[in-house]
């Protein structure tokens, strides 16, 4: 079904990453990065930037492609079959380079959006705080003017790429007016002076991305990395739920895909009272159950990919996406296990880090019950019908406060 979806440029970048997952990427790594030997891949992000995968939506003149959000998702559902801690990372130049390429100036494209794509430079995203993790506009981390720039003091954590990142994608806020929307700034901060990273969490899984807390202490801005206006921070936010939200849900998609093709593999070979295990409904109903919510979530996520290939509104259908593709990646992964029973418990086969990696996408780039939150509002908003309380939801729900990042919380 999902090849109907694709053009045959789609096809060619697919098999193009196939290649790369197979060729560039060792085992190795992916194995030393669970077992926390390896806290930052960065050879694995400079040879996606030498093979031109990095941010393949942005124009050519800047690094990528010139592609669409549909030729990205493809490439990323590829990625994703090395489990959550590749595929965010490979994640990360788009997200960032979202705000960069919307909202940056020809100079700050020519300083971070170009090499980012090119592999030379690495990035970050810096939003979530200790004090929470949803509620955006109450942030602490503070910009102070100070002559020709900021001075930037606070902290954030569950930060992906705190320990290798060369530059932070930072939202802090820059004054106190009366309203919270135009409190908030966007900058590129630089690993230096100031900027210390104090903390990198035991994760259950989605290891090896080097997560992180990282302390501002009066670091020092330039005016000319604040991204957009003064207080336009939510406003950039808000578009950036987009490939929060895409990725997400395209990368799931591809660790779904890959749990389940190990256990559909394993039951054509594993025996049981003389004859092997797909022979048996208890067994082969699950991969059925598994390949349906596989075709749902990915047709979801290609649809809202092409919504915002259109410039149609999309915040629903992107919502809808990553609620769907990662509860569904989630059952898959679970469905994989038990097929498998207890050799999928076991580090013999990847099916129990694939479950461990899984978990965190129900949590991050705004937890499922936030995508409920918003999928209801949108939904009696196209009715005509919006209930009393969802003007508070519109004024701070849809215009950004749901911000769980590329963060777990």
């Amino acid at each position: 079904m999902i090849e109907a979806l694709l053009s045959e440029g789609d096809r060619a970048l697919r098999d193009e990453v196939r290649r790369f997952v197979a060729d560039e990427v060792p085992a190795e790594l992916v194995r030393a990065m669970d077992a926390d030997q390896v806290h930052y891949p960065r050879d694995y992000v400079a040879a996606l930037g030498r093979a031109n995968l990095l941010g393949l939506r942005f124009p050519r003149q800047w690094g990528g492609r010139g592609l669409g959000w549909t030729s990205e998702i493809v490439a990323l559902e590829e990625i994703g079959v090395l489990g959550a801690s590749l595929a965010c990372l490979y994640s990360l130049p788009s997200i960032v380079g979202e705000a960069l390429w919307r909202f940056g100036s020809d100079d700050q494209r020519a300083r971070y959006l170009r090499p980012m794509l090119a592999g030379d430079k690495t990035c970050a995203e810096a939003l979530t705080e200790p004090r929470g993790g949803s509620d955006f506009f109450g942030a602490t981390c503070r910009a102070v003017r100070d002559g020709d720039g900021y001075l930037l003091s606070g902290q954030k954590r569950f930060v992906v790429g705190a320990e290798g990142a060369d530059f932070f994608l930072v939202y802090a806020r820059s004054s106190d007016d009366p309203d919270p929307h135009r409190r908030i700034s966007l900058f590129l901060v630089d690993r230096g002076p100031g900027v210390k990273v104090e903390h990198l969490y035991g994760l259950m899984g989605t290891r090896g991305g080097g997560a992180g807390r990282i302390v501002f202490s009066d670091a020092r801005v330039p005016l000319a990395n604040r991204v957009g206006a003064e207080g336009a921070g939510g406003e950039i936010f808000n578009r950036m739920m987009i490939p929060e939200r895409m990725t997400s849900a395209a990368g799931v998609c591809g660790t779904a895909r890959a749990a389940l093709e190990v256990a559909a593999r394993y039951s054509t070979k594993r025996k049981a009272f003389g004859k092997t295990i797909d022979r048996f409904e208890g067994v082969s109903f699950r991969i059925a159950d598994a390949v349906s919510e596989l075709d749902a979530a990915r047709a979801l996520t290609y649809a809202a990919a092409r919504t915002v290939d259109s410039d149609r509104d999309a915040r629903r259908l992107v919502s809808e996406a990553k609620k769907v593709a990662t509860e569904n990646a989630w059952a898959i992964v679970n469905h994989a296990m038990q097929v498998m029973g207890g050799i999928g418990y076991t580090d013999v086969f990847p099916i129990e880090r694939l479950l461990r990696d899984t978990r965190l996408a129900l949590i991050w780039t705004g937890t499922n019950e936030i995508m409920n939150l918003l999928i209801q509002h949108e939904y009696y908003a196209e009715l005509g019908a919006a209930k009393p309380h969802q003007r508070d939801v519109e004024r701070d729900a849809a215009h950004g406060e749901m911000a769980a990042e590329k963060v777990f919380e």
